[in-house]
């Protein structure tokens, strides 16, 4: 560790021993075998409703499977899938998360709070504390993926996953704009400096298929994700695009519902 370290380490690029922090024990009563990270560069690019889609698909798949909502202060995962219900303590030891219609294990700040409006103004550490704390005091059970729903950009937060989860690897959701490809490669690197495999980059919103003709539209632009993945040789892409269904089942909590091969070829990676 250099001594002008700001313990910092998103911004920095040197690979030293203070990376290599303990990752965070499972409690007695979880028993996670593997952990998917989702992140993004910036917000509002759709990275929670990837990170449900993928969730729908291991259930459908017959995998146990569940979420980690690690945005804190912009929690969306309870909405998407219609979740009302608080978490409970029952033992008054243990965290037990909420479970979807189709069995997916759910646990959020939003199931909480005393009103999903009810704003969380908390600072970074206590922040990244709680979400140690859904990692180390939520009974998960038995888990075959779980999904973990980051904050966008690089800060407190995904640092604490990054360091303290045991991922397997992550999923960077973007946009086809210019400026969020150079957002990207903000977030792969950090990945990469944290010796977090990248298992594959979706593009949200890439074009709108036409229902009469079937033409794909690139309503942002041409995109250069591929260009991208291949900078830091990424082998798997996958584009979703603009369909109103998608915001009106995430809008009714209906996102179970999904359905479509978009994302296969990511899901074979993990």
């Amino acid at each position: 560790m250099s001594e002008n370290c700001s313990h910092d380490c998103s911004n920095c690029s040197e690979n030293c021993s203070s990376r290599a922090i303990e990752k965070e024990k499972q409690n007695e009563l979880s028993n996670i075998k593997k952990v998917i990270g989702i992140v993004s560069g910036k917000g509002g690019v759709g990275k929670s409703l990837i990170t449900s889609i993928l969730a729908t698909m291991s259930m459908k798949k017959g995998f146990k499977t569940a979420v980690l909502d690690a945005d804190i202060t912009g929690p969306s995962i309870p909405k998407l899938f219609g979740l009302k219900e608080k978490a409970v303590s029952p033992d008054g030891k243990y965290l037990y998360p909420v479970i979807t219609k189709t069995g997916i294990k759910v646990m959020s700040i939003n199931l909480l709070l005393n009103s999903e409006d009810e704003p969380v103004v908390w600072r970074g550490p206590v922040i990244a504390g709680a979400v140690k704390q859904f990692w180390t005091d939520v009974a998960w059970d038995d888990v075959d993926y779980m999904f973990v729903d980051m904050p966008p950009g690089t800060g407190d937060v995904p640092l604490t996953v990054f360091q303290s989860l045991p991922l397997d690897g992550i999923v960077v959701v973007a946009s086809p704009q210019e400026l969020v490809s150079m957002i990207v490669k903000k977030a792969v690197n950090m990945a990469n400096m944290m010796n977090i495999p990248v298992l594959g980059l979706v593009e949200n919103m890439s074009y709108f298929e036409c229902p009469n003709c079937k033409e794909k539209v690139e309503i942002f632009g041409e995109s250069r994700i591929e260009q991208t993945a291949k900078e830091f040789g990424i082998d798997c892409v996958c584009k979703l695009p603009i369909n109103p269904n998608f915001a009106k089942m995430s809008d009714c909590g209906n996102i179970e519902e999904f359905s479509g091969d978009y994302l296969e070829n990511l899901f074979k990676k993990f």
